[in-house]
């Protein structure tokens, strides 16, 4: 079921809630074996470690068992944001048809989180008033007010503003090497 509005702005919390995902992690990205991972997997399919209840049945022993790229990874939060926010809850397991279109919202999700904590981080730099300013406009427009809806999601990417972003970012190298 997805929600007739937006979605709410995340108060830009970047920690995982797996109990409010549905293991998109799991499912979204492929990944070909290789010391990280111990299988080949295509994108929008869940991984054959997964039981009927979302959860890693080789979980307490990824690293033993080839999949460290499992434990390395972090959604930063996007994964309950699009599971609990963009589709009010409902799960591709109870509705297979949203497999596809909350996999695609993940992952889409994931690289907005990344922008949104590289800009909040951005913050211990001290930078000046106007690249300050920029910093919170960026925060704003990647985290709105009226919240984000499958829609505007999927054009985020091809939009200018994660290309904004992403060289607003970049021209804080200087900075950073000033510090």
């Amino acid at each position: 079921m997805v929600s007739a509005g937006g979605m709410a702005p995340s108060v830009r919390i970047f920690t995982p809630d797996c109990s409010n995902c549905a293991a998109l992690c799991c499912v979204a990205f492929a990944f070909d074996r290789s010391e990280e991972f111990g299988h080949d997997k295509p994108a929008d399919h869940p991984c054959h470690h997964l039981d009927g209840a979302y959860r890693c049945r080789i979980h307490d022993d990824l690293n033993a068992k080839g999949y460290s790229g499992c434990r390395a990874f972090d959604c930063l939060g996007a994964g309950q944001r699009v599971t609990q926010d963009l589709f009010g809850g409902g799960d591709w397991q109870r509705e297979p048809a949203l497999r596809a279109p909350m996999s695609a919202a993940f992952r889409t999700m994931r690289r907005l989180h990344e922008l949104l904590q590289l800009l909040t981080t951005a913050k211990a730099l001290h930078l000046d008033d106007a690249t300050e300013a920029e910093r919170c406009d960026l925060l704003d427009a990647l985290d709105p007010e009226d919240g984000w809806t499958i829609e505007t999601l999927a054009g985020f990417d091809a939009g200018p503003l994660a290309e904004k972003a992403r060289g607003f970012l970049l021209s804080l190298a200087a900075t950073i090497r000033t510090s």
